[in-house]
């Protein structure tokens, strides 16, 4: 860790860079290896790669309450505790040292350290199409993307090339095929419930496309197929800023890193029409320091980025900077993931499978596509992420009688096969869905965050028709024991929170341009989920880190012909 003095020579930076996680940390890599000396600010924690991953060769056993949260951990956390186990909690917030206010029920998931939540993602990786891209402009929702797939295709097939992502082709216009390394493996049941759907209803079943590497990658991996993901990754097996970007960045000897730095504004100045600096407070020693730079990128997450922005006043911004259209902080969105369906099945008792693949499988769309013939009750559509196992002897253990030797046999074989899936759904970029600045302060002096987000008619009714289908679908392949669900899980669950300084063609609606650009400050960029326009139903990391490499590039473009700055 680099951590400079107060002196304004050298805390000067060609670029500075808020938040480590999977925006920042591609941003991070992408300015250093352009050559600009980049300082990275994160608020949080050092993790360095593999040395500080305390639990990830530990068994079961070896945690002292074995894999169960306390009710220490539940009361301090009631939020993150639901995300957590005693196998990664260092790696998300104490929910008590750092409030924020709902006016609706809302799960703000965060991980406050070097390399953010990408140490703890879900590693799912799905290009958009124009069948995205459009749908505000057709159906009326939120305003126009000013990019379609076209313009960030070739980086997707950039970042993907460097992340590796385990997938399988095929051919889909509204999911676009991406740059594959070998996909992981399906098993028998899944196998089965493929060819039935297929046959039976013309949907498609394929292995989830995930940044785990199915072979060595980029000095990486490979993946060990332990699904021990979010303790950290001794084996490089998983995409992550700790183990992939930030270590690039740093070889290039332009990064500057530092942690402990809780951004408080980003000051504009009016004679050059830019901002200049960014000041933080030291958490460790309570100081309030200030850093320089021609280009900053904003990518402390959807509705941290929003809030920095917010707390960013001035006389030309007394709403917060670069919000002339009254649009920031408003459009939250996020990926609903509560209804679905689970069965079991009777057949296949004599196969098994080895290791713990940590890949699920998706179908993908199937709802208002464009040949769609059928008319339903809601607009835009979902996926269906699953996975198929054999029970566990922890799923039957309360069922099962008896003792001694025939009772250890009972529990040491293998259940039937069972599948569950649920439904990954687009959310409408309503404006009243919001986060905005309370008159509360957190421990720093800042104003803590208050969310007002719910979903509504739309999704309700999406969310009936995922029960509908993915039970039809298990009915169909012979499953029995069919459980309809809907777990209501209230916003921020699924942790896809998206749209908070959306994108868009016209600045009077919109915060940022085509190249995630804020319209009125030229030298600030944001490009992490705050920056969406609508919401999709696929998980949108990988977008996400197609938008920062563009924008990267041409930042660096508009730096060397002098025009930031």
């Amino acid at each position: 860790m680099n951590i400079n003095t107060n002196n304004f020579k050298e805390n000067t930076f060609d670029a500075i860079v808020i938040g480590s996680g999977i925006s920042g940390g591609w941003a991070a890599k992408e300015l250093c290896e352009k050559g600009l000396k980049t300082l990275v600010l994160e608020r949080g924690r050092d993790v360095k790669h593999v040395a500080d991953y305390p639990t990830a060769l530990l068994k079961p056993w070896e945690f002292k309450n074995g894999m169960f949260n306390t009710t220490k951990d539940i009361k301090e956390s009631p939020v993150q505790s639901q995300s957590f186990d005693p196998s990664d909690k260092h790696f998300f917030v104490n929910d008590s040292e750092h409030p924020y206010k709902q006016k609706k029920p809302f799960n703000w998931i965060r991980g406050y350290q070097v390399g953010g939540r990408s140490l703890t993602w879900g590693r799912q990786c799905y290009r958009w199409s124009d069948l995205d891209f459009e749908a505000n402009a057709k159906d009326g929702h939120g305003v126009d993307w000013p990019i379609r797939y076209k313009d960030i295709e070739d980086w997707y097939s950039y970042v993907e090339r460097f992340v590796g992502i385990s997938g399988q082709k095929e051919q889909l216009s509204y999911l676009p095929d991406g740059e594959f390394i070998d996909p992981m493996p399906l098993n028998c049941i899944e196998h089965h419930l493929k060819d039935s759907i297929k046959n039976s209803q013309d949907r498609l079943l394929t292995i989830a496309r995930v940044a785990n590497l199915s072979k060595g990658w980029q000095n990486r991996g490979p993946c060990q197929y332990r699904n021990l993901c979010s303790r950290g990754c001794p084996f490089g097996g998983y995409f992550s800023s700790n183990s992939a970007t930030l270590p690039v960045a740093m070889a290039t000897g332009n990064l500057t890193l530092r942690p402990f730095s809780v951004v408080t504004e980003i000051v504009y100045d009016d004679k050059t029409k830019c901002a200049t600096e960014v000041r933080i407070i030291d958490t460790l020693t309570k100081k309030t320091e200030e850093y320089f730079a021609k280009i900053v990128f904003v990518n402390a997450s959807t509705i941290n980025t929003a809030a920095i922005l917010l707390q960013s006043t001035s006389n030309r911004f007394p709403n917060g900077l670069g919000n002339d259209s009254l649009e920031l902080g408003h459009n939250l969105m996020d990926h609903h993931s509560s209804a679905g369906a689970s069965g079991y099945h009777d057949g296949y008792t004599d196969k098994y499978y080895e290791g713990r693949r940590p890949a699920g499988f998706l179908i993908p769309r199937y709802r208002n596509l464009s040949n769609e013939k059928e008319k339903l009750s809601f607009t835009r559509g979902y996926n269906l992420q699953g996975h198929g196992e054999r029970q566990e002897w922890i799923d039957r253990s309360y069922a099962l009688s008896g003792f001694g030797k025939d009772f250890k046999e009972k529990l040491t074989t293998p259940g039937p096969w069972t599948v569950w899936m649920a439904g990954w759904g687009e959310c409408l970029p309503y404006h009243e869905n919001k986060i905005s600045l309370s008159t509360t302060r957190d421990d720093w002096g800042m104003p803590v965050v208050d969310i007002d987000f719910s979903f509504k008619d739309n999704e309700d009714k999406m969310m009936d028709d995922i029960k509908n289908t993915a039970a039809e679908m298990l009915e169909k392949a012979d499953f029995k024991g069919i459980n309809a669900f809907n777990y209501h899980k209230p916003g921020g669950s699924t942790v896809h929170e998206m749209g908070t300084a959306r994108m868009g063609k016209d600045p009077n609606t919109s915060v940022l341009n085509k190249f995630n650009q804020v319209h009125t400050v030229p030298n600030v960029f944001v490009t992490d989920g705050s920056c969406m326009t609508s919401s999709a139903c696929q998980n949108p990391s990988l977008t996400y880190m197609a938008l920062t490499a563009r924008a990267c590039a041409y930042a660096v473009d508009l730096l060397k012909k002098g025009e930031l700055g």
